[in-house]
C-alpha cells in the first residue's frame, strides 16, 4: 500500500468530476467535504443528462427550450443521451462509457453521429422541407446536423475496449449498431411526434449546409496534398528541410518582425516559420464559411498539411478531410508577444484549434512558447528573466557582484530581440521552456471558451467582475 503523506487535492477539481458524476448518475446525492478549509458542496440531479446539457447550454440562446432526452437498452448495453440546439455555429459533444470520459470519442459516438444524420435527412424528405436549388435537391452532412448541436451521451459496456493516443477512444465494434439503433428509433419518432422542433432544427442544419456549400472554394484553397505553394501564403511560410513530420516543428508567430528574428535565429533543418498577420477570426462565432474566407486560417490550415472539416467516425470521406496521419509537424508551436494583443492572438488560436481540429490538442501536438519578459545586463553579462519575481532575483544577485550599472529592458515584443536572443531564449530545444496544451476537463473547456469568446456579453462580464481581484499582471 501507498500513502501519500504530503498529498494536496484541489477541491474545485473533485467538484467538478463529482457534479459530472452526478448528471451522469441521476438520482443519487453526492457530498463533497474539505475537513481542511471546512468547504461543502452537494450535488444532486434529478433530470440526469437533460440537466448536464442546460448546464453546458446556460451561456446560450437556444433554439427549443427542453433538451431531447432519449434512454434505451439493446444486448446489455444500456444507452442515455440528451441533445438540443442553440444558435452558436460550434458544437459540443460529450461521450462517457462507464462514467469515463471518452474524449475521443469512438464506436458509441460514430453510431450517434450516423442516426442524427440519417433521421433528419429522413424526416427531411418524408415531408419535402428541402427546397430545391438549381434543380438539386440538398442533402444534409454530418457537420451540417451538428452545427450548434450540445449534446452528452452516455453508455455502459461490461467489457469495454479502449485505444487511442490516452486510451479514451471505445473501441468496442458491436456498440456502433447498437447506438445507432436506438439513437435512430427515438429520434425517428420524437420528430413525428415534434414537428416543429424537427423542423427547427432542420432549418438550422439547412442553413449550414448552404453555408458549407458557400465555402467550398474556400475548402479548395487550404486542401492541398502536397508541397505548399508558398507564394500564395499571405503568411510567407519558411519550410524547414526536415521530412519527418516526428522531427519537425513549426512556429506560428504573431507579425512579420517577430517572424524576421525567428526566420533568421531558427535551426533550419526542423523549425519552419509561419508569421500570421493582424488577428485570427473567432472560431467560436464564425460559421464555417466566413472562417474558410479568413485569409490567416486558410494559411494556417494549409501549413499544417492535415486538411479540414469531414468526420473520422464516418465512413463518407473525401480527399481534403482532416486526417491526423498527414500533420507535416508534430510540435505546433504557438510563439506570441507577452502582452494583451499577444495575449488575445494566443487565445483565438486556441479557440480555432479546440473546436475545428481537437485531435491535434488530444494528441499531444499543441505548445506555448515562453519568451522571457526582461534581459538584465550588468557589463557584458547577461542574463534573462521570464517572471518579475525572476528579474528581482536576478536583479539581487547582480548587485551584490559588484557596483557596475544594472540595466534592465522590459520587451515589449519578440520584434525587440534579435535572432540570436531569440533563438538562446525561446527557440533553442537545450534552453528553452515550452508549455504542452492538454484537455484535461472537456466540460470546464467547453464552458471557458464559451463564456469568453462566444456571442453572450453578459456572462462574459460576470465571469470577470468576479476574478477582478485575482488579476496580479495586468498590462493597461
Amino acid at each position: 500500500m501507498i500513502f501519500f503523506v504530503n498529498q494536496k487535492y484541489e477541491f474545485n477539481i473533485i467538484d467538478t468530476r463529482l457534479r459530472e458524476l452526478a448528471y451522469l448518475n441521476s438520482g443519487i446525492k453526492i457530498n463533497l467535504i474539505d475537513e481542511n478549509t471546512h468547504d461543502k458542496k452537494e450535488h444532486y440531479s434529478e433530470g440526469g443528462l437533460s440537466e448536464f446539457v442546460q448546464h453546458l447550454d446556460q451561456n446560450q440562446n437556444t433554439v427549443f427550450e427542453s433538451p431531447i432526452h432519449i434512454k434505451g437498452e439493446k444486448d446489455n448495453v444500456p444507452v442515455d443521451l440528451a441533445l438540443r440546439y442553440n444558435e452558436s455555429y460550434t458544437e459540443t459533444l460529450l461521450t462517457f462509457v462507464n462514467n469515463i470520459n471518452t474524449i475521443e470519442g469512438g464506436t458509441h459516438l460514430a453510431g450517434f453521429k450516423s442516426a442524427l444524420t440519417r433521421s433528419l435527412n429522413q424526416y427531411a424528405a418524408k415531408n419535402n422541407l428541402f427546397k430545391p436549388v438549381k434543380g438539386e435537391t440538398l442533402s444534409l452532412g454530418g457537420e451540417d446536423v451538428r452545427e450548434g448541436l450540445t449534446c452528452v451521451l452516455s453508455i455502459k459496456v461490461q467489457e469495454p475496449q479502449f485505444e487511442g493516443q490516452t486510451k479514451t477512444k471505445l473501441g468496442n465494434g458491436e456498440v456502433k449498431g447498437i447506438c445507432d439503433s436506438i439513437v435512430m428509433e427515438a429520434l425517428s419518432d420524437y420528430f413525428e411526434q415534434n414537428p416543429e422542433i424537427a423542423k427547427s432544427i432542420i432549418h438550422k442544419a439547412e442553413n449550414a449546409a448552404r453555408a458549407r456549400e458557400a465555402a467550398r472554394k474556400a475548402r479548395e484553397l487550404v486542401r492541398r496534398k502536397n508541397v505548399l505553394d508558398i507564394s500564395a501564403l499571405p503568411g510567407k511560410l519558411a519550410d524547414c528541410s526536415e521530412k519527418d513530420p516526428a522531427l519537425s516543428e513549426i512556429y506560428i508567430v504573431e507579425g512579420d518582425s517577430a517572424g524576421g528574428s525567428a526566420k533568421q535565429g531558427r535551426d533550419r533543418k526542423n523549425q519552419a516559420i509561419l508569421p500570421l498577420r493582424g488577428k485570427v477570426i473567432n472560431a467560436e462565432k464564425a460559421r464555417i464559411d466566413k472562417l474558410l474566407a479568413n485569409n490567416e486560417i486558410q494559411t494556417l490550415i494549409t501549413a499544417l498539411g492535415a486538411g479540414f472539416g469531414g468526420d473520422a467516425d464516418s465512413e463518407d470521406t473525401s480527399v481534403g478531410d482532416f486526417d491526423l496521419s498527414k500533420l507535416r509537424y508534430h510540435k505546433i508551436i504557438i510563439m506570441t508577444d507577452a502582452d494583451v494583443d499577444g495575449s488575445h492572438i494566443r487565445t483565438l488560436l486556441l479557440t480555432f484549434l479546440f473546436r475545428k481540429m481537437p485531435e491535434l490538442i488530444t494528441a499531444g501536438h499543441i505548445y506555448i512558447a515562453q519568451p522571457p519578459l526582461y534581459k538584465i545586463s550588468k557589463g557584458k553579462h547577461i542574463e534573462y528573466a521570464f517572471t518579475d519575481l525572476e528579474k528581482d532575483k536576478i536583479v539581487s544577485n547582480l548587485a551584490e557582484s559588484s557596483n557596475a550599472k544594472i540595466e534592465i529592458q522590459r520587451y515589449k515584443g519578440l520584434g525587440e530581440m534579435n535572432a540570436d536572443q531569440l533563438w538562446d531564449t525561446t527557440m533553442d530545444p537545450a534552453n528553452r521552456t515550452l508549455l504542452q496544451v492538454t484537455i484535461e476537463d472537456a466540460t470546464e473547456a467547453h464552458e471557458i471558451f464559451s463564456t469568453l469568446m462566444g456571442e453572450e456579453v453578459a456572462p462574459r462580464r460576470e465571469f470577470i467582475v468576479t476574478r477582478a481581484k485575482l488579476v496580479s499582471n495586468l498590462d493597461i
